[in-house]
């Protein structure tokens, strides 16, 4: 097969998304962990208009769902290993524990760079803060904010205006000194060591080389992808694509696994780039999904991506003045079939417990019964919300028949 219709590329990589997995009647662990092989990881983001961004995924692929599996996944009791672990593995990200070697490559990079963002940290009070957390952990940064400040927080700039713990407890994330245990109520994360948070056979486990690392990185991004572009492939996991003196790309990786067979180079239709199918890629008859998507779901979140397999241009507008927005503040995709149809604002007022549709709007060839799909799956998504009703406003060319629909 070295020539993809856009309708098969697009099949394969819903697929690959586990979008055709066989539901199961109430998804278990098993069912979590099933779905994060397939999606590789689950994005971590504090936005909270609707629901956090990692538990969405996990909703799109399996339905409604208890969300107290994925804090069960993401933390270590004395029956079960953890599963899940957070790390910069897209941006901030829960993903598989396996996948920690897979990562040291990048720790050793933030460590010789001294951390992210342009950021100093104080490395005169990092051993002492290390100590604290190897003496009280797990601990949030707030737990140590004033035993270790050297005067008032600077306001300078809004939201990032850390304390001296925040910013040495972050660095020391990034290099590896110390992991995630979890996060409270408040989202605050909890830090602790390494050796508490993660299994010992993660921990002690071979570091491959870096293109090692890239390569098996890559080799993920594939399978979650089913058929992608070299820069698809790349900015999975965030890597770098094209080579350069001593370091890791993903350029190489690609070349690596297609001479061993596990990559096909082919042709896309409407695609300017290259595609490259993965060997275990399945190519299914149709696809049954009914389901939104969240702005950080991987699907769309490379928007170049999207336009190529969708003909869906997407843009999140939360950072847009309110006059300028086009859809609205948090718009989710809706997926019909093998399709992307449409898209809604959303807001869940828990107060009130209702869900919000400022906005609903179709996308062009939209069919017919777009809009009672919707409500039906804006009803089931309202009661895994745990709100009683939908309320649709009057923004977009969608809402009058989708108040409709829901009416009827």
């Amino acid at each position: 097969m070295d020539h993809l219709t856009n309708l098969q590329a697009r099949r394969i990589a819903l697929e690959a998304q586990g979008f055709c997995d066989r539901p199961h009647a109430t998804p278990a662990l098993r069912t979590l962990e099933r779905t994060v092989a397939r999606t590789g990881v689950l994005q971590v983001d504090s936005v909270n208009v609707l629901q956090r961004a990692h538990y969405m995924p996990l909703y799109s692929r399996m339905g409604s769902y208890d969300v107290d599996l994925l804090r069960r996944a993401s933390s270590t009791t004395g029956r079960r290993p953890r599963h899940l672990v957070e790390y910069w593995a897209h941006v901030q990200a829960l993903m598989p524990v396996e996948l920690w070697p897979l990562m040291r490559h990048r720790m050793e990079h933030y460590r010789s760079e001294r951390g992210k963002w342009g950021f100093t940290a104080d490395a005169d009070i990092e051993p002492r803060v290390l100590d604290a957390v190897r003496d009280r952990g797990p601990v949030t940064a707030r737990d140590l904010e004033e035993e270790f400040s050297t005067g008032p927080r600077t306001k300078e700039h809004w939201g990032w205006n850390w304390s001296e713990a925040r910013k040495v407890l972050d660095y020391l994330f990034l290099v590896g000194g110390v992991a995630i245990a979890g996060r409270t109520s408040q989202f605050e994360v909890l830090y602790d060591l390494p050796e508490r948070v993660l299994p010992a056979a993660v921990l002690d486990a071979p570091t491959p080389t870096p293109q090692e690392a890239v390569t098996g990185l890559v080799r993920l991004a594939a399978r979650s992808h089913g058929v992608a572009s070299a820069p698809d492939l790349a900015d999975y996991y965030r890597l770098r694509l094209q080579p350069a003196p001593g370091k890791p790309s993903a350029k190489v990786a690609i070349e690596e696994l297609v001479e061993v067979g596990e990559l096909t180079p082919v042709a896309v239709q409407g695609w300017k780039r290259q595609g490259y199918l993965h060997r275990d890629a399945r190519l299914p008859r149709r696809v049954s999904a009914r389901t939104l998507l969240s702005p950080f779901d991987p699907v769309v979140w490379e928007r170049e991506r999207a336009e190529a397999l969708f003909d869906f241009f997407y843009r999140i507008e939360i950072y847009v003045p309110a006059e300028k927005r086009l859809h609205g503040y948090y718009v989710l995709p809706f997926l019909l079939g093998d399709r992307l149809v449409g898209r809604v604002d959303l807001k869940a007022d828990r107060v009130a417990r209702v869900l919000l549709v400022p906005g609903a709007f179709a996308e062009a060839g939209a069919p017919e019964e777009t809009a009672d799909e919707l409500a039906a799956e804006l009803r089931r998504l309202a009661r895994w919300l745990d709100l009683d009703d939908v309320v649709v406003g009057r923004h977009g060319d969608l809402s009058d028949a989708l108040r409709g629909a829901l009416e009827r």
